[in-house]
């Protein structure tokens, strides 16, 4: 969605429409004008905003998924505790219900450091076994390189 299309999209909330028929009379997705109508519901006009990515420490997270899991609304714990979209709170509970209390703590990012280590020597016959399908697929790669260049003489 261009932001010329959110702006157009608030001003029809801000109008009394619903998501679904500002998604009609805007041909838009109505996923995306639904998610901009719950920002627009905690936000106002402020869901236009791009923000600056927010880091919420373990414990506040613990709090707001415990108070949701108790009844507390979405929409008014992204509005008590400033958060993007009553959605965030939704994304925290499920992921709480999947891992627990690990599953909202921090992860390093990026890729993981390659395991330079082998854990067991390979035996000879799993040597064996690996140059066997090596070769294996040399030769087949091979023959079918020799059929092409055949076919191309003709």
């Amino acid at each position: 969605m261009s932001h010329s299309d959110a702006v157009s999209a608030v001003e029809l909330f801000e109008q009394g429409l619903t998501a679904k028929s500002v998604a009609l009379a805007l041909d838009i997705a109505p996923n995306s004008v639904q998610m901009l109508y719950e920002r627009w519901q905690v936000r106002g006009t402020g869901a236009l905003m791009t923000r600056d990515r927010k880091q919420y420490d373990v414990e506040t997270k613990l709090e707001i998924v415990r108070r949701h899991l108790q009844g507390a609304s979405g929409r008014i714990l992204a509005k008590e505790y400033d958060l993007p979209s009553p959605g965030t709170v939704t994304n925290w509970a499920k992921i709480y219900r999947r891992d627990g209390e690990d599953g909202l703590r921090p992860k390093k990012r990026g890729r993981r450091p390659a395991n330079r280590e082998n854990p067991r020597p390979e035996s000879e016959i799993e040597q064996l076994r690996r140059e066997n399908e090596r070769l294996r697929a040399e030769v087949a790669y091979l023959g079918k390189l020799r059929a092409l260049r055949s076919h191309e003489r003709r």
